[in-house]
């Protein structure tokens, strides 16, 4: 004779609670909403750190924007004065150099732009977003178990 061996799932077993007395029904309430609150914290933990992730790269991308204008600032003084020492095509080329720099440092400046976007609100929205509807749905609960 084998035995079969049940999956877990992802409801627990329903539990008979007609032959519990209020006690242990106080007791199992307790529970129950200090595993809720316990995993409404670890889903606020995770969604704060994604944020905080998401802001860190954007701010290193607005960092990388700043020094890459810095070097085209720099290619820009030096076509000047190549300009001005001699009229060779060499400012011409500096200029180009500077151009694309700039342009590189407003593509970056744009991509970390939208990187903080989506970090602000640094609120765990969707954490709170849980507790609400469980403090609806248990406020309900109570409401209907005094009408009875």
């Amino acid at each position: 004779m084998t035995a079969t061996i049940k999956p877990p799932s992802a409801e627990p077993d329903p539990i008979d609670l007609t032959d519990r007395s209020t006690a242990d029904l106080v007791k199992l309430a307790a529970e129950q909403v200090s595993r809720l609150v316990r995993d409404e914290l670890k889903l606020a933990q995770t969604e704060l750190a994604e944020k905080g992730k998401r802001a860190g790269i954007g701010l290193g991308m607005f960092g990388t924007a700043g020094a890459v204008s810095l070097y085209g600032l720099g290619a820009l003084i030096a076509a000047a004065i190549l300009g001005l020492a001699t009229v060779v095509p060499a400012w011409l080329s500096a200029i180009i150099v500077g151009v694309v720099l700039f342009l590189v440092a407003g593509l970056l400046a744009l991509l970390g732009r939208g990187q903080v976007k989506k970090a602000v609100p640094p609120a765990p929205t969707e954490a709170v977003r849980n507790v609400k509807a469980d403090i609806d749905t248990i406020s309900g609960a109570v409401k209907d178990g005094r009408q009875r």
